[in-house]
C-alpha cells in the first residue's frame, strides 16, 4: 500500500513541541510535509486570511496566516504536491465538548481539509491531574504523538475515512497505555456576563452606568464547577456522573483517549414542524 502523504499542521504555531513530538512520529510512517502557522493561532476556528506570507521551514513552510490559511494553502495548489491526510496537533490543552470543538483551531484545520475533500486527525493533549499542558516545554506529547502515529496506520489501511471526514483525537500525556474509547462531542457549555469593574473586584457606579461604554467580560463555562478555562480535574469526581460514558469528556476524566469520528456534511434535518412554517409562510407571502 502506497505510503500515506500527510499535510501536518498546528495552531501553536511551528516552534510549539507537540507538532515537533507529531512529526517525529508520523515522519516514521509517512510522507509529511508540514506547513503550520508562523505564531500561536489558538482559538481562531476556520478563520481565513486572504493573503498570508510563507517562509521554508526545515519540515516544510511556515505561514503568517491560521491553520485553516495553512490548509487552504497545501491542498489548494500552493504546492506542487498532493496530500491523503491532513494532521493537526499536537494541541496543549484538550479540545472537548461541542462549544469548543467548534471554535479550536486545531479542529478546525481539519474542518477545512474535510471541506477541501481531504480527511483529517486533529490531535490535542492533556494531562490527568494538570489538564492543561501549559507551559508547553514542560511536557512530554510523545503518548498522544505515539497515539496519532498509531491511529494514522490503522485508518489508512482500512475504509474509516469513506465515512468519516475528520477524527477528533484527545491523549493523556501522562498515562501509560491509556485505553482508546469510541467518544461523542458532548453538548455542554454555559456562558456567563460579567460587569468589568466588579469582575476586577471593583464595584459599579451611578458614574459608571452613565458612560456610553461599558466593559463587560464574556467568561466561558465549558464545565460546572469551573469559570473560564481552568483545571477542572480537583473537584471532578463529584460531578463525574454528568458526562455519560461514551462522552468525549467522560474519557478524558477516566484518563482514556477519546476518539470522536465526526462528520462535515451538514446533512439535511427533516422535521415536519417545519414543513408546516414553510407552507405557512408560502400561503401568507401569496395573499
Amino acid at each position: 500500500m502506497q505510503t500515506p502523504r500527510v499535510l501536518l499542521t498546528n495552531d501553536d504555531g511551528i516552534d510549539a513541541p507537540g507538532i515537533e513530538a507529531l512529526y517525529r512520529e508520523l515522519d516514521a510512517v509517512a510522507d509529511v510535509t508540514v506547513i503550520a502557522p508562523d505564531e500561536n493561532q489558538s482559538g481562531m476556528g476556520r478563520t481565513r486570511n486572504g493573503a498570508v506570507t510563507l517562509r521554508v521551514h526545515e519540515w516544510g513552510y511556515r505561514l503568517a496566516g491560521t491553520p485553516a490559511d495553512c490548509v487552504a494553502f497545501g491542498l489548494g495548489g500552493g504546492l506542487d504536491a498532493e496530500f491523503d491526510v491532513v494532521v493537526s496537533g499536537i494541541n496543549d490543552s484538550p479540545n472537548l465538548g461541542n462549544y469548543v470543538v467548534g471554535r479550536s483551531g486545531t479542529v478546525g484545520a481539519g474542518i477545512e481539509a474535510s471541506f477541501l475533500g481531504v480527511p483529517a486527525i486533529a490531535v490535542s493533549a492533556y494531562h490527568s491531574e494538570d489538564f492543561h499542558c501549559h507551559p508547553s516545554e514542560e511536557y512530554d506529547f510523545t503518548r498522544p504523538a505515539v497515539v496519532a502515529r498509531d491511529l494514522l496506520e490503522r485508518v489508512w489501511q482500512s475504509e474509516v475515512f469513506e465515512d468519516v471526514d475528520l477524527l477528533n483525537v484527545n491523549a493523556p500525556v501522562d498515562v501509560d497505555a491509556p485505553p482508546l474509547r469510541l467518544t461523542h462531542v458532548l453538548a455542554d457549555y454555559a456562558q456567563s456576563v460579567e460587569d468589568g469593574a466588579a469582575a476586577d473586584g471593583g464595584g459599579s457606579t451611578e458614574a459608571d452606568a452613565a458612560t456610553t461604554d461599558r466593559e463587560v467580560r464574556l467568561v466561558d463555562q465549558t464545565w460546572p464547577h469551573v469559570v473560564g478555562f481552568g483545571n477542572p480535574m480537583p473537584g471532578i469526581d463529584a460531578h463525574r456522573e454528568r458526562y455519560p460514558e461514551g462522552s468525549d469528556r467522560r474519557a478524558v476524566i477516566d484518563g482514556s483517549v477519546s476518539v470522536s469520528p465526526l462528520s462535515m456534511t451538514h446533512d439535511y434535518v427533516e422535521t415536519p414542524e417545519l414543513d408546516a412554517v414553510v407552507d405557512s409562510v408560502e400561503s401568507s407571502l401569496a395573499e
